[in-house]
C-alpha cells in the first residue's frame, strides 16, 4: 500500500493520478500517519498566495476537501478561475481575494497573516523569493525573535523513521547563532510530530573536530550549547558524516559511540547547498516522499517547489496543519 492509498479521494478525479504516484516501495507510510494525525483537528484557515497553475490550486483544494484547511485564494481572479475551469473545479465554496500580480499576492497574504485573519500561509505558483520578501521585513512581515528556517520532512524507503533535513531553502551560509535557531525550530517540529526527544546529527565531511573546517567547529559548539540548555528538547551529536548519521553499521565500523549516530531524526546541514542536495538526492535517487515547511515565523508557511506534485503539497499542508494546531491558544 502506498503512503497515500488509504486517503485517496473518491470524489475528485482530476488529481487521483497524482495521489497514486507515491513510490511503490515506500514502507514507512510516514505521510499516511501524518495525515491520520490531522483527523479530528479543526481545519486551518490558510492564505494561498497566487495559486495560478494546476498543482498550486489543486493541492489546497484537495486539502480543503479533506478538511485540513479552509483556503483563502489570493491572486488574479481571472487566472485562478481559468485554472479551475480547465480542471473542472468548483470554486464556489472558497473565498478569493483578487490581486493584480504575484508581488501583490504575497504582500496581501502576509498582511492577512499578520492581522490574524489566517493561521498559515501557502506558496502558490510565484517564486519563493517573492513570498519570502514579504515575510522577512521586521515592520510588515512575519518574523519573530527566532531565525526563519525551512525543514524538509522526508519519508525515505530505506530508512526506518521519518527524517527531517534543515536548512535547505532559506539560510545560505548560517553562522553558529543562526544554526542554533535552525536546530531549535527542527526540534520543535519533531515534538509536534510526536518525537519526544529527537536525535539531531550535525553533518560534516568528517567525524572529528578540525579547526580548518568551520562546520565541525559549529557542530561541537552546538553540542555544548545543548549541554548548557541553550538548545532544548533534543539529543545532539556532531560532527558526523552522512553515513555515520544514518547508518549504525557505518558508525560501528568507525568506532563512533553515540546515541545519535545511525539513528538520527534530524540532519542539520552545514549550509543551504549541502542541505538542498541531500534532500533532493533522497527524493530523486532514493525514492523519498517529501514535505516542506517554514518555521520561526508568526504562522507556519508551506513553501513547496513549483515542481512538486499535488501529493507532496498535500503532505506539506498536513505538516502545516499540525504546527498551526499546536500554536493555537489552549482552551481553558
Amino acid at each position: 500500500m502506498t503512503a497515500f492509498a488509504s486517503f485517496q479521494s473518491t470524489t475528485f478525479d482530476p488529481i487521483q493520478a497524482d495521489l497514486d504516484l507515491a513510490v511503490a516501495h515506500t514502507r514507512n507510510d510516514a505521510f499516511g500517519r501524518l495525515l491520520r494525525r490531522c483527523e479530528g483537528l479543526e481545519p486551518v484557515t490558510c492564505a494561498v498566495a497566487h495559486p495560478c497553475d494546476r498543482d498550486s490550486l489543486l493541492g489546497p483544494i484537495e486539502a480543503a476537501r479533506r478538511k485540513l484547511i479552509v483556503p483563502v485564494l489570493i491572486g488574479p481572479e481571472a487566472k485562478i478561475r481559468a485554472v479551475a475551469a480547465a480542471e473542472k473545479v468548483d470554486l464556489a465554496p472558497y473565498r478569493i481575494v483578487a490581486t493584480e500580480h504575484s508581488h501583490d499576492s504575497a504582500a496581501r497574504a502576509v498582511a492577512m497573516a499578520r492581522a490574524g485573519e489566517v493561521e498559515a500561509l501557502m506558496k502558490g505558483s510565484l517564486h519563493t523569493d517573492e513570498l519570502m520578501a514579504a515575510v522577512v521585513p521586521s515592520a510588515t512581515g512575519l518574523r519573530t525573535a527566532r531565525r526563519v528556517s525551512h525543514v524538509f520532512a522526508l519519508d525515505v524507503p530505506a530508512y526506518p523513521r521519518p527524517l527531517l533535513v534543515t536548512d535547505a531553502a532559506i539560510n545560505i551560509f548560517p553562522d553558529l547563532e543562526v544554526k542554533a535557531d535552525i536546530v531549535q525550530n527542527a526540534i520543535d517540529l519533531a515534538h509536534v510530530l510526536g518525537i519526544v526527544e529527537p536525535k539531531v546529527a550535525m553533518l560534516a565531511a568528517v567525524e572529528t573536530v578540525n579547526p580548518k573546517m568551520q562546520s565541525t567547529l559549529d557542530a561541537a559548539a552546538l553540542c555544548k550549547m545543548a549541554d548548557r540548555g541553550q538548545i532544548t528538547g533534543g539529543l545532539l551529536d556532531g560532527p558526523l558524516a552522512f553515513d555515520n548519521a544514518i547508518s549504525e553499521e557505518a558508525a560501528h565500523t568507525k568506532h563512533i559511540v553515540s546515541p545519535v549516530a545511525g539513528r538520527a531524526d534530524i540532519l542539520l546541514a552545514p549550509d543551504l547547498e549541502a542541505g538542498n542536495m541531500v534532500a533532493k538526492q533522497l527524493q530523486y535517487l532514493a525514492g523519498a516522499d517529501s514535505a516542506g515547511i517554514v518555521l520561526g515565523t508568526r504562522v507556519p508557511i508551506v513553501l513547496t517547489s513549483r515542481a512538486d506534485k499535488v501529493r507532496s503539497r498535500l503532505a506539506s499542508i498536513a505538516l502545516m496543519a499540525l504546527v498551526a494546531a499546536a500554536n493555537r491558544p489552549a482552551q481553558g
